[in-house]
């Protein structure tokens, strides 16, 4: 017999709008307090103290217009948010500070997150979708320096970036840009070269979501259908069907495998919470609990294994935090 799914270990509220995103920082040295942000559709980044269960900061820097991405940039003290003001907004949290230092204007009127990359101590590359409909533009960060514009071929007519995921190989190596379009498509981008090193098309409809594990060059996407794709790259550089799943109901919102690459999770839009095991993408819980589609799925980067959590924000305006599958 298997197991009944677990309730939440708990239940934060108080965001007074639907979750968008969420972004764990629990990894710092004790006796760092692990910290968890989120995104809502009010324009609050609300600071979560995970042992007290309460807002520590309430941030409000995009006009009360829907924050859909938050990081951190190296500890919780630098912060990164996007909003729907079509701004990137880059804070500094240190000694209780709540101030925007700095932002870019992003020109982009969708809702596809940005990607951020460490490259060196201090810096970092930042991928978004850009004016051009169809463009993806890299900047360097904190200079702002533009390192190049991402254009697919004439005729391509792959509509805009969905998603994005920036990821190297290894510290060093170049950096790559894997990017969801509108028309089902997944591309893998050189960045460096701004040229296209593979396409596959994964999907009927829009990809909403993608996450990719670099070790074992293999990656899933999800979008309003009910397929997921996982998709692997070969020592050519290029994309290829692995498998897909059949879901029971369509339409996800977001994927996100976890650290260890043991489990993934995904948000869907019939308010489920989905984990399946990332080796065979064998189903193995179904989490039930918000009344609402689910917008964002998170997993903890706590340091031990069996203080991981997973985070799930909803339309619903609460963020339900589990602790499932800690001790493998």
């Amino acid at each position: 017999m298997a197991l009944p799914p677990p309730d939440p270990q708990f239940v934060l509220r108080g965001t007074c709008a639907a979750v968008h995103t969420l972004h764990f920082s629990c990894g710092g040295p004790e006796p760092d307090i692990p910290l968890l942000f989120s995104g809502s559709e009010n324009g609050f980044i609300h600071v979560w103290n995970l042992k007290t269960h309460r807002v520590d900061t309430a941030l409000d820097g995009h006009g009360r217009k829907s924050v859909y991405c938050v990081e951190t940039m190296g500890g919780k003290d630098r912060l990164l948010s996007q909003g729907r003001d079509q701004r990137i907004c880059l804070w500094d949290l240190a000694e209780g500070r709540t101030s925007v230092m700095d932002s870019v204007f992003t020109e982009h009127v969708g809702f596809c997150r940005c990607s951020l990359l460490k490259v060196a101590q201090g810096r970092w590359l930042i991928a978004m979708a850009a004016r051009s409909l169809e463009e993806v533009q890299i900047l360097e960060l904190p200079s702002k320096t533009s390192v190049c514009t991402l254009k697919p071929e004439a005729g391509a007519k792959l509509g805009m970036p969905m998603c994005l995921k920036l990821w190297q190989l290894s510290c060093g190596s170049q950096p790559v840009l894997l990017a969801g379009y509108e028309d089902g498509s997944v591309v893998l981008w050189n960045v460096p070269m701004g040229k296209v090193l593979s396409r596959l098309i994964c999907h009927q409809e829009p990809v909403m979501s993608l996450d990719f594990d670099s070790e074992k060059a293999k990656g899933i996407s999800g979008s309003s259908e009910k397929v997921l794709s996982i998709w692997s790259l070969n020592e050519q550089q290029n994309l290829q069907v692995y498998k897909t799943h059949e879901l029971v109901n369509a339409g996800i919102s977001d994927i996100t495998i976890r650290p260890d690459k043991k489990i993934l999770a995904t948000a869907g839009w019939d308010h489920r919470i989905r984990i399946f095991g990332w080796k065979k993408l064998k189903p193995l819980a179904v989490l039930d609990y918000h009344t609402a589609t689910v917008h964002c799925v998170s997993f903890s980067d706590h340091s031990n294994p069996r203080e991981r959590l997973l985070a799930a924000g909803s339309k619903d305006q609460r963020i339900s935090v589990w602790s499932i599958y800690a001790q493998t």
